[in-house]
């Protein structure tokens, strides 16, 4: 099977006030990895439609990003783990 690197980017302005994930963690499809608070004082939460292992965390609590900032990159392991 071809390995598949799927980049995370910050769908939101703001600053990442909490990281649940960790280099190397198995994450599931929809699973909280990021809290950021948005350039409005909102606090959002950030996860994707795919399952498998972070291979990169690029991203540090307090930094500010925008929807250009990569905040980790997930192997997908091609699994369906989560529901509708």
């Amino acid at each position: 099977m071809v390995e598949v690197i799927e980049q995370v980017y910050s769908p939101f302005f703001g600053k990442i006030e909490k990281i649940l994930i960790k280099p190397e963690q198995l994450v599931y499809e929809w699973e909280k990895l990021f809290i950021i608070q948005t350039t409005d004082g909102t606090i959002e939460e950030v996860s994707v439609g795919i399952s498998g292992y972070v291979t990169s965390l690029d991203a540090k609590p307090g930094q500010t990003v925008t929807p250009q900032t990569i905040l980790a990159e997930i192997e997908d392991d091609f699994l369906i783990t989560g529901c509708d």
